[in-house]
């Protein structure tokens, strides 16, 4: 696994994973920027990696970057919205 990266210039966070042959996938989010908020639009997983939980660890990495960034997530993506629904711990970082 790598480090979550905010790739500014694409709207983009980005996190690789290994899939099950060891070989580097990435799971990634556009998002929209509105003041110090972060409209979560799209979250894909590498179909090599769908079904192994990366995207679920995706997203923690995501909300705790948020959260120690002192930014809200507002999620229109189907995944994130249930995700972040599921995790109540990071109701602070909903917008």
């Amino acid at each position: 696994m790598t480090d979550l990266r905010d790739v500014v210039a694409r709207q983009r966070f980005e996190q690789g994973f290994a899939d099950a042959e060891g070989e580097m996938r990435t799971v990634f989010a556009d998002y929209a920027v509105q003041g110090r908020t972060r409209i979560i639009l799209h979250v894909e997983a590498d179909p090599a990696l769908r079904g192994t939980g990366a995207a679920g660890t995706f997203m923690q990495a995501l909300a705790e970057h948020a959260r120690a960034e002192g930014l809200k997530l507002a999620p229109r993506c189907s995944y994130a919205v249930v995700w972040l629904k599921r995790h109540n711990e990071y109701s602070d970082i909903v917008a």
